[in-house]
């Protein structure tokens, strides 16, 4: 009984060497592709204008924030202690209104690249999907992953540059 398993453990490893060896695999470079995109170049020129507008808005609201805190401690000594409280409740309170706008920011800038990416990504999908079965490939690997151990396959990063025209 102990042989027959054994076998049969020969056997399965055998047969499963002979279906790795029939797989067609493939590695891509998606990162380079992408970065090669011209809608990627613009969506990410898109994002930074996005980003930079807002940072610009939140750093005006900064300066003024430090100004008023600036005056707030220079006239201290001559306010009564409940103007005084009054104005650290309001600092705390323009602390708080700039950290939910920088959340919000970050909110915006996170919901627009996704929507700005979504059919970016799906167009190379779609592409990498066609060269996959053109080729025969039953596998395509990113290039760049550091899952990857073993590159040694075709590589299919022309195909998919050639097919976006790029």
């Amino acid at each position: 009984m102990k042989k027959l398993s054994v076998l049969f453990a020969a056997a399965m490893m055998v047969v499963s060497v002979g279906m790795a060896k029939a797989q067609k695999i493939a590695t891509l470079d998606v990162a380079g592709i992408l970065n090669a995109m011209p809608e990627k170049k613009k969506a990410d020129a898109e994002i930074t204008t996005f980003v930079n507008a807002k940072q610009a808005e939140m750093k005006k609201k900064a300066e003024a924030a430090q100004a008023k805190y600036a005056l707030y401690q220079k006239e201290a000594a001559t306010k009564t202690e409940a103007e005084n409280k009054a104005r650290m409740e309001e600092m705390q309170k323009l602390q708080e209104e700039m950290g939910q706008m920088e959340d919000k920011m970050r909110k915006d800038a996170t919901a627009k690249q996704d929507l700005l990416f979504e059919p970016i990504e799906k167009k190379l999908m779609d592409i990498v999907t066609k060269v996959a079965k053109a080729n025969g490939y039953d596998y395509i690997m990113d290039a760049n992953s550091t899952g990857l151990v073993y590159k040694a396959g075709p590589d299919a990063t022309p195909a998919v540059k050639k097919e976006l025209g790029l």
